[in-house]
């Protein structure tokens, strides 16, 4: 009976604690004598896996959240998780996510749910244990093989190396296998001259304390690198040479001392500097001598100084060495060592500059191992000796070649050199600083007829007034040529000038004096006379004053501005002689043109013209020779007088035609036909003499010969002797005013000054007043 009593309170105060507990939060109840305060249900403490494998619970009031281990990440890789997420831990590969966390020279291993980290082999850790996590305190260091007893064994030293070592044979000694170092104990180092019986050549190998070395045979050499093959020397240059027989005896002992060379440190005769210094002394003695009378021995010295300096290079130290001479100036490069040299290098001389890739230079170096190098040699007056062997190379008509530069040898070491794969640039220095001229590369041939200039394989690659700089695809000795146009009879052609050109200024004046102050005179036509004349007295006077004047680049561009102006303007005034005859014949104005129209056209023109070229090409303006326009922009002025001269002969065509109309009418009138007929004839005169010395002009520029430049030189320097002709002395009213003139001058001095004026006023004015009248009838 008790026993069903205790279970009917448990059950209502079971009963009672769950109606009690229905006003707390999920996770909180309230138990009786609390009041109404709940407390935290402590679902951790639940014999239940509520976070699943790897993670921990961890409880909160009301709730609890999951987190997972030390080594583990959840699979969406929050932090903290609940069960509801159905979230896994898996664990961390802290190998992958930090490559370093083992620090260098040591191997990361992961684990679940950490990692483990070793050395390498080769090294150890410095805690003492196989296996460690990441530390600053912990690292790997290198195991010292080499103290560990001859792990190398005999003729051998052994070298540490991180993680390892190996063995390096001792000087001269090696492996059978060619090899200088090995690891472990499958080869041993053996004697150089007891494996390899061929490797002094002609020589004979030795041991020595620092390696073997080669003692050489007579008449061979290792080129001063006692490790190296002997090889015969090529003493060949320094033969006796039948082109050269007056120099026989220094070429004989030159090569008895090159034969006695060898490769020990104290030659018995002759050292590289040795044979450099008898080799320019060669040379100087040959140039100032003129032993070269012809092409053959020129090949044949050349040969014989590209196969010497081949040689003496050799026994020349690096860097090499600079040397002069009276006829010579030398850069010598040398690069010595097994390795090849590479990368551009550039040898400098007063002469040239040359430019290559020391690839080129030093090719295979079978020929000379060892060593590389490089040489430019320049001669001073070798050209002298070679400018007339040209072989296949014509010039063309009228033309002559003439070397610009001095000639310069340029060879290497590497005997291939026939056709490079990289081309060599050369700069040679003009020895005539001029670009009036074109210019050309060109090489010395010795295999063309005996030996000639060619071109072949070589081109320009720019070319100024003080250079050029040519690219060849071989190497040989090299000039520059350029092609002059040749004229003759400078002094006889100056001489004309200056005469002419004196008289013609006179004569220009006299003109001038005529047309502006004898009132009788002044008409339309005159007035083209006279600025006619004007701008080609300043045109002269600027030739003769400023036309040679080139030593000022600015001064003369002006001197040849003004002549381009002046020149074109005595053209302009002609083409307004020519409108004006026709105006006058054809379409009877009664008219003359005004004198502004006038000075517009005949200033205003050329000054355009001079203006539109100076601001599209102002270098063209004085050359290297002339304060003239250059070759390539001449047409700047013989463009508008070719247009000005024809616009003037179809003018005058027409004029001639409706002059013959006219005199074939009926009742001509005969007096102004005639007149005009005179003003035409000298038109066209003019206009064929001005004309003619230009179209000699365009030939002297171009390709002249003595005729066209004789027959321009006449043209020019006389052109105002002949305009004072035609328009003064053949004309019948300014011979009149002449004799009047020259009457009065005459006359007995007591003779009234005011009779005189006034008789010349009125005769003046009738004069005139007959001439304004009948150019007006017409």
């Amino acid at each position: 009976m008790a026993k069903r009593w205790n279970l009917m309170i448990l059950v209502l105060y079971l009963s009672l604690m769950v109606v009690l507990s229905t006003h707390c939060p999920n996770g909180q109840v309230q138990l009786p004598g609390k009041g109404k305060n709940c407390i935290d249900v402590d679902e951790c403490a639940e014999d239940i896996k509520r976070c699943g494998k790897n993670a921990t619970c961890h409880n909160t009031f009301g709730s609890f959240y999951c987190q997972c281990d030390v080594g583990f990440i959840s699979t969406s890789q929050s932090l903290n998780f609940s069960a509801a997420d159905n979230e896994v831990c898996k664990d961390i590969n802290e190998c992958l996510q930090d490559k370093d966390i083992c620090g260098p020279n040591a191997k990361c291993h992961n684990a679940i749910p950490h990692y483990s980290c070793s050395c390498l082999n080769g090294f150890y850790s410095t805690n003492g244990s196989k296996s460690f996590r990441g530390s600053k305190d912990i690292t790997c260091q290198d195991i010292d093989e080499c103290q560990n007893g001859n792990v190398c064994g005999q003729n051998a030293t052994c070298d540490n190396t991180p993680g390892s070592y190996q063995c390096v044979c001792n000087s001269g000694f090696r492996l059978k296998s060619g090899g200088f170092n090995f690891s472990g104990s499958q080869e041993q180092c053996e004697d150089i001259c007891s494996i390899d019986k061929t490797i002094c050549g002609n020589g004979t190998c030795h041991r020595g304390a620092d390696g073997h070395f080669c003692a050489c045979h007579t008449g061979s050499t290792n080129y001063g690198h006692k490790g190296n093959r002997c090889t015969a020397l090529n003493c060949d240059a320094f033969k006796v040479l039948n082109h050269l027989q007056e120099k026989q005896d220094l070429m004989v002992q030159l090569e008895k001392g090159c034969l006695n060379l060898t490769g020990s440190k104290d030659p018995k005769e002759l050292g590289g500097k040795d044979i450099l210094e008898r080799l320019l002394s060669l040379i100087d003695e040959l140039l100032s001598g003129g032993a070269f009378n012809d092409n053959r021995k020129v090949s044949t010295f050349l040969n014989l100084v590209e196969n010497v300096l081949k040689l003496a290079a050799a026994f020349i130290e690096p860097p090499g060495t600079t040397r002069s001479s009276t006829h010579t100036e030398l850069e010598l490069l040398v690069k010595k060592g097994a390795d090849l040299p590479k990368g551009a290098v550039t040898l400098s001389s007063k002469q040239a500059k040359l430019d290559l890739q020391l690839e080129t230079a030093a090719g295979d170096s079978s020929y000379y191992p060892g060593f590389t190098t490089v040489y430019l040699l320049g001669y001073a007056n070798l050209e002298d000796f070679t400018k007339g062997f040209f072989g296949r190379m014509k010039p063309e008509a009228n033309h002559r070649f003439e070397l610009n530069s001095n000639v310069v040898t340029v060879s290497v070491s590497n005997r291939n050199t026939s056709h490079l794969e990289v081309p060599v640039k050369l700069t040679l220095y003009h020895l005539k600083q001029t670009n009036e001229f074109d210019h050309t590369c060109v090489f010395w041939d010795a295999s063309e007829e005996g030996g000639s200039w060619s071109t072949q394989g070589c081109q320009v690659v720019e070319s100024k007034a003080e250079y050029t700089v040519c690219s060849c695809n071989h190497l040989s000795s090299f000039a520059v040529l350029m092609a002059l146009y040749d004229v003759e009879h400078t002094f006889e052609l100056q001489l004309i000038t200056w005469l002419g050109l004196s008289l013609s200024l006179i004569c220009l004046f006299i003109c001038i004096l005529t047309f502006s102050l004898i009132q009788s005179l002044k008409s339309p036509r005159t007035t083209i006379h006279l600025h006619l004349c004007i701008n080609l007295f300043i045109a002269f006077i600027i030739f003769l004053a400023g036309i040679s004047r080139t030593e000022n680049r600015v001064g003369c561009a002006v001197v040849a501005g003004l002549l381009h102006f002046f020149f074109l303007a005595a053209f302009c005034w002609m083409c307004l002689e020519g409108i004006q005859l026709f105006r006058m014949v054809v379409l009877v104005f009664n008219t003359n043109f005004r004198t502004l129209y006038m000075l517009a056209g005949g200033y205003g023109v050329p000054a355009v013209i001079v203006a539109i070229s100076a601001l599209v090409n102002a270098k063209g303006y004085g050359t290297e020779r002339y304060c003239w326009l250059d070759l390539g922009f001449i047409w700047s002025f013989f463009g508008p007088v070719c247009v000005i001269i024809t616009v003037n002969i179809f003018f005058f065509l027409i004029t001639v035609w409706k002059l013959a109309e006219k005199f074939t009418s009926l009742n001509p009138d005969l007096d102004n036909l005639h007149k005009i007929k005179v003003f035409t004839i000298t038109a066209v005169a003019q206009l064929t003499l001005l004309g003619t010395m230009w179209i000699f002009g365009c030939f002297q520029f171009n390709e002249g010969t003595i005729v066209t430049s004789y027959l321009f030189t006449l043209c020019g320097s006389f052109q105002g002797v002949m305009l004072f002709v035609m328009h003064c002395l053949l004309s019948k009213q300014v011979r009149d005013e002449y004799g009047r003139i020259l009457s009065r001058s005459s006359a007995p001095w007591s003779k009234s000054y005011s009779n005189i004026s006034n008789s010349h006023t009125s005769k003046a004015h009738g004069s005139k007043s007959t001439q304004d009248t009948g150019e007006s009838r017409i």
